[in-house]
């Protein structure tokens, strides 16, 4: 199944997809709109374009364990997804993502304006690998 995982965020949202074995999780794009809606509008085009069965987004929950404004914006664009694709939308737990995908930046030298999309596309990634990873584990039980 192609499962395609977004790290929403105000003014870039990265994508990352998997293969049909769910085995490569690869960052695909990021979307530059802050709009709330028209960026879902562009969430849900790519994930029909990618021919993605289900949509991941990252629920950034706070350290402790809390749910902040944050993560409830973005449980409301889940929704939102959820009624625009009519796919199965699960929120994925997305903390501390960032500060891996900015690691990744830091040793593959990534700078500017490259930095910044490949940074959002990178944490999609991450979001995702960790959710195949969930998949695959309790698939095996």
């Amino acid at each position: 199944m192609r499962i395609l995982a977004v790290d929403y965020g105000d003014s870039r949202t990265g994508l990352a997809i998997s293969d049909k074995s769910e085995i490569l999780a690869s960052p695909l794009l990021t979307i530059y709109e802050k709009d709330f809606e028209r960026c879902a509008q562009a969430v849900a085009e790519n994930a029909r374009k990618n021919g993605a069965e289900m949509i991941v987004v990252g629920d950034p929950i706070n350290m402790n364990g809390t749910r902040g404004p944050r993560s409830e914006k973005c449980r409301q664009f889940a929704q939102m997804l959820r009624e625009l694709t009519g796919l199965e939308v699960n929120m994925w737990d997305e903390r501390s993502t960032t500060v891996s995908a900015i690691s990744i930046m830091n040793e593959n030298n990534k700078r500017g304006q490259k930095r910044k999309e490949a940074l959002d596309q990178a944490a999609a990634a991450i979001i995702l690998e960790s959710y195949l990873a969930y998949r695959k584990n309790v698939s095996a039980r």
